[in-house]
């Protein structure tokens, strides 16, 4: 358990690590490539090296370096697993691997952790069989553990729901161009988190891969293509960008996160813009995204595409004039942790009066006080309210190495703020 101290207004500029979701992509693409990949200023976390692990036991080349990994691609030749892979609650892992596997040899099992094995897969599973993989849930339930029959697919026309999670087309669109014939996925319903469904085609693109698209509705990969080697570069993670936002949000400071732009593909870096719209001040500078904190407002707003930020605006919310209203993020109840029940309770321990909505969840601003926050064993529990101690005494978090699924570093980071 950590203490968390109030800070007084402030300057500060910070950097963050790269991005997770952009380290899963790129070593996923740089196994499959065709050749040595160099990836630097990746994110090396307990989920990215979960990813990296297991490309380890698909027979891929692959190191770690000062500054990130060197892949040797073996284009699309990946070896049998006789061990289980497991990836803890690893949800990306689970899911993009688990499409990767259907391109491999043999039979792969792929587990782990009591939670992840309560997280849906089923979806992506259906997919994986409508175009002959066997592809099943081993305890019938629609969840990991999975087992994956690996082998030449010769892809088709595969009709795809997308309404508990984007990462089921990210899975199916990184292995597409390793059919035989190419793959055309339909989306029967959602997506959700959007954004994350444009950064993979951008990973994609810029391995050399094309796809054909209409909008968020269906995609055409063509066959036999491979991704190209090369030296990529992972960008800094606009989602931990966000906490530091949230800081200068509830304290009044000014806070400057290196490396962050406008013009990132990440769909997180759009909670800058609701924290303008509740009163801060952002500015775009040529080396970051800078937000100056003011006199907060409610706002109401929808954040299907970028629901991992929902648990920090509800915590900045807590101290905003007025209800806020957060919308269509009812799938984050199948994330590490049942995002909108774990930040209502724990809010509400704070003195915050909140309500779960059919889709998503309202937040009454007031005076929060301290508590002791459970963080459910998640790192996004655990850094959204490490914010809110920033302003009032007595904030606890506990078990606070949760952080290190995704940003190790963090409390070191928090601690520059001071």
């Amino acid at each position: 358990m950590i203490e968390i101290r109030p800070l007084k207004n402030r300057q500060a500029d910070v950097s963050v690590p790269g991005s997770k979701s952009y380290t899963h992509r790129i070593l996923i693409a740089a196994a499959l490539s065709d050749g040595r990949c160099t990836i630097t200023g990746a994110l090396k976390s307990e989920d990215t090296l979960l990813t990296f692990r297991a490309l380890k036991q698909f027979g891929i080349p692959i190191e770690e370096t000062d500054d990130g990994f060197i892949v040797n691609g073996e284009g699309g030749d990946l070896k049998p697993s006789n061990d289980p892979i497991c990836l803890e609650n690893s949800g990306t892992s689970m899911r993009f691997l688990t499409a990767v596997a259907a391109v491999g040899k043999g039979r792969y099992q792929l587990t782990g952790s009591r939670r992840m094995q309560q997280r849906p897969i089923q979806d992506l599973l259906d997919g994986l069989q409508s175009i002959g993989v066997p592809a099943e849930s081993l305890q019938s339930n629609g969840c990991p553990p999975v087992v994956i029959e690996g082998g030449k697919i010769s892809g088709d026309h595969v009709r795809l729901n997308c309404q508990k999670s984007s990462q089921f087309l990210s899975g199916l669109l990184l292995v597409a161009p390793y059919t035989q014939k190419g793959m055309t996925i339909e989306v029967s319903h959602g997506p959700v988190s959007r954004p994350y469904i444009d950064m993979t085609l951008g990973v994609m693109e810029t391995f050399g891969v094309s796809v054909t698209r209409d909008e968020y509705h269906r995609f055409e990969v063509a066959g036999e293509q491979v991704y190209r080697s090369g030296t990529y570069k992972v960008e800094p993670d606009a989602s931990q960008a966000g906490y530091f936002w949230a800081a200068a949000a509830v304290n009044g400071s000014d806070v400057k996160v290196r490396g962050i732009t406008r013009g990132s593909t990440q769909g997180d870096v759009r909670l800058a813009s609701l924290f303008e719209q509740m009163g801060c001040r952002v500015f775009y500078e040529p080396d970051g995204i800078r937000v100056i904190g003011g006199t907060l407002s409610a706002i109401e707003t929808d954040m299907a595409d970028i629901p991992d930020m929902v648990p920090t605006l509800a915590v900045v919310a807590a101290f905003a004039k007025g209800t806020t209203v957060i919308r269509n993020v009812s799938h984050l109840a199948e994330k590490e942790s049942n995002r909108l029940t774990a930040v209502a309770k724990e809010l509400s321990k704070m003195g915050i009066r909140t309500q779960l909505t059919q889709t998503g969840l309202s937040v009454e601003g007031g005076t929060p006080h301290g508590a002791r926050i459970d963080t459910y064993n998640d790192h996004r529990i655990a850094m959204s309210f490490a914010v809110a101690g920033l302003r009032v005494p007595n904030v606890f978090i506990e078990n606070e190495q949760c952080v290190e699924k995704s940003f190790p570093a963090f409390w070191d980071v928090l601690g520059k703020l001071y």
